[in-house]
């Protein structure tokens, strides 16, 4: 099992920037891939940016160039920079892991708020 904790959340003024950290608990050497999502009130969960064991991370249209992805170590799983950040970025933002050989996401935290002001 792995228990994912999200942080880093904050209200911050729109151009400004945010790291949200992801630690993970438990048996974390199984895990493969590490994403991030985000859901917007009123709006379904979306994708913002994922990343694979020794790969190269992939995201979303409209995060590209703003925001980036990276791993960590064991514990600090992974990290999501966060710059130039728009009113439109508001929202909860979660932590995914999936293992080896996993089609989908296996594990999710509880989520961090990010609220970007105009």
């Amino acid at each position: 099992q792995v228990q994912l904790v999200e942080s880093g959340g904050a209200m911050v003024q729109a151009g400004g920037s945010l790291k949200l950290s992801c630690t993970a608990f438990g048996n974390v050497f199984s895990i493969n891939v590490v994403a991030w999502f985000r859901q917007a009130p009123g709006q379904q969960r979306e994708l913002v940016a994922s990343i694979e064991s020794g790969g190269y991370p992939v995201y979303a249209e409209f995060v590209k160039g703003r925001f980036a992805i990276s791993r960590g170590d064991a514990k600090n799983l992974a990290f999501l920079q966060m710059n130039s950040l728009k009113p439109e970025d508001t929202a909860v933002y979660y932590c995914a892991a999936g293992l080896s050989g996993s089609p989908g996401y296996d594990y999710w935290g509880r989520g961090t708020q990010v609220t970007v002001s105009s």
